[in-house]
């Protein structure tokens, strides 16, 4: 244990070691190994020989026990002294011949050019990305092969879906160990099950449509923006494997058809569950891990609609800070993992915005069900964007006047409602909402007190109505300056998201021995100090050391909510 001692009191220590003091209860370590000591003077008096009177300090030692998030540490910040500092005098180094107002020009001109360059949807980032990141990633993937994919590398499965421009499958890679011409064969007369063991590594096959206008270009994109986000974002969506063009026909390909191919991450998405009359119950040992303990159903519903929704937000917040906007958010396009995860699919409509990809003036690619009003992700009015570099240079200015990520906010509002209200999730329900909210001019607040249909809307009302507070910043128009709705990262910040006495008892419902830690963490949930959250994790950690699962939930509590 490393400690942290004044001279007198490091002193002292060497003669008197048992005078130091551990308090469980104040979290002020760090990895487990950082003690700070405080001292305390007192009137006790050792008597070491009869000519000698020796005052002693009692020293505290404000030591935590237990295993501390690595977010503790980035919440100190303790290595940002020691390069700030060297960072000022290697400015000083630079900047010695100049006069006091040169220093200031060169400073506000450095900080400027900083914000600018890291400003959404990033030059910098975007232009180490094009330029080295992109042609890294195909020589990678050219020497692993990954960029040579062929028809005979797959077997085809059961059809899952199908959209306007693609038919997607389930599928598996074939073994090298395999003919495939005899796969094919033996299909035809039965395939035993022996055989289908063998196939290990699943995956997902997006068949695109030959002859059908615009499917072409749109599986090109959609395998540019997988690319992109494999680099910049890959948690949001799932992992991509590449393409391949069929070399011949038979029953399940077609000469010269292009196929997408995605690892297998889970082959519902969240419109496959929201079909089912137990939604939201049938996600929620797929979010959780099992069944929630000791909470109403109202209650339990609130929860699991919430932990998808923030997910949902997060994959967004990361895909716009990239300059990409999905423009065909809804639960069709949204993919649950096994592990509970919920990923975006389907980019095929998606714009990069930071140099202009698939970005037409007046054209949407868009689900009416889903779509805002504005219809557009630019204003109509918009040029069609230069040539790349010019189009990156431009961005953020483009960016910041217009807002063109607010255009999926919309979308996630409506998937927020169609969770939470039943009457929603059926197709025809959906449809006679959308007009009806045209009728009232997206003012949800008139819906609400107009319609006719009178809504369920308990989920949304629990915790002093955030959940409906939320939705009515997400579905509305856009207002003056094309502003008015909530951005992802804006979204994230809402009340509806920052309670954290009701996500503690989510995590720590799992095991019934943790279950009362979530009344300790509820009586901190309510309020926005870090200082104070901080000592509600030092309380839950300790209570929680002999249970390593609640430990590890006390972590994702901490790292869902910095």
């Amino acid at each position: 244990m490393a400690c942290l001692l004044s001279p007198s009191a490091s002193t002292l220590l060497k003669h008197n070691p048992k005078l130091i003091h551990t308090s469980p209860l104040r979290p002020t370590s760090l990895n487990n190994h950082l003690c700070f000591l405080t001292t305390t003077p007192t009137n006790r008096f050792i008597t070491p020989s009869p000519t000698t009177t020796t005052t002693t300090t009692t020293l505290t030692c404000n030591a935590f026990l237990g295993d501390i998030p690595e977010h503790l540490e980035e919440l100190l910040q303790l290595d940002q002294i020691s390069l700030f500092r060297s960072g000022l005098l290697q400015f000083e180094r630079i900047t010695e011949d100049l006069s006091d107002t040169q220093k200031w020009g060169f400073l506000v001109f450095a900080g400027l050019t900083w914000i600018y360059l890291t400003a959404r949807p990033g030059v910098l980032v975007g232009a180490v990305d094009s330029y080295l990141l992109a042609p890294l990633q195909l020589v990678l993937d050219s020497l692993t092969g990954r960029r040579s994919l062929k028809r005979s590398d797959f077997v085809i499965g059961d059809k899952l879906g199908e959209g306007s421009f693609g038919v997607v499958y389930s599928g598996a890679v074939v073994p090298k160990t395999v003919d495939v011409e005899e796969l094919v064969q033996r299909r035809g007369k039965g395939i035993t099950k022996k055989l289908d063991e063998r196939f290990k590594d699943k995956v997902i096959l997006k068949k695109v449509k030959v002859g059908v206008q615009g499917a072409e270009e749109c599986a090109d994109y959609e395998e540019w923006f997988n690319y992109r986000l494999s680099r910049a974002a890959p948690e949001t969506c799932a992992e991509f494997l590449g393409s391949f063009v069929a070399d011949q026909t038979n029953t399940q390909f077609t000469k010269g058809g292009k196929w997408l191919v995605w690892k297998f991450e889970g082959d519902r998405s969240l419109a496959d569950y929201l079909k089912d009359r137990n939604f939201p119950f049938n996600l929620e040992s797929v979010m959780f891990g099992q069944v929630l303990q000791g909470v109403d159903s109202v209650k339990r519903s609130a929860l699991i609609i919430k932990q998808i929704m923030r997910q949902i937000i997060t994959s967004l917040k990361k895909i716009h800070d990239t300059g990409i906007v999905h423009r065909d958010v809804k639960p069709a396009n949204l993919v649950v993992t096994k592990r509970g995860q919920i990923k975006l699919i389907d980019f095929g409509a998606a714009t990069d915005l930071r140099i202009g990809k698939n970005y037409v003036p007046n054209r949407g690619l868009l689900d009416p069900d889903y779509c805002p009003p504005e219809l557009y992700v630019m204003p109509e009015e918009t040029p069609s964007p230069p040539p790349e570099p010019i189009a990156a240079l431009l961005s953020p200015f483009l960016w910041q006047l217009n807002s063109p990520d607010l255009f999926d906010m919309y979308s996630a509002g409506i998937v927020l409602l169609q969770m939470a209200i039943p009457t929603l999730r059926s197709a025809a329900g959906l449809k006679n909402f959308n007009s009806e909210l045209k009728a009232f001019k997206y003012d949800l607040n008139k819906w609400r007190e107009l319609s006719r249909r009178l809504p369920d809307l308990t989920i949304l009302d629990l915790d002093s109505g955030r959940g409906w507070d939320l939705a009515t910043k997400l579905i509305s128009e856009r207002g003056s300056g094309r502003r008015g709705r909530l951005s992802a990262a804006a979204a994230l910040r809402h009340p509806y998201f920052l309670l954290g006495g009701d996500q503690a008892a989510v995590v720590l419902s799992k095991t019934e021995e943790c279950s009362f830690l979530a009344i300790e963490c509820e009586s901190h949930g309510e309020t926005d100090d870090k200082s104070t959250a901080l000592s509600a994790l030092g309380v839950l950690t300790l209570s929680a050391k002999r249970n390593a699962n609640c430990t590890h939930s006390i972590h994702l509590l901490l790292k869902s909510n910095p």
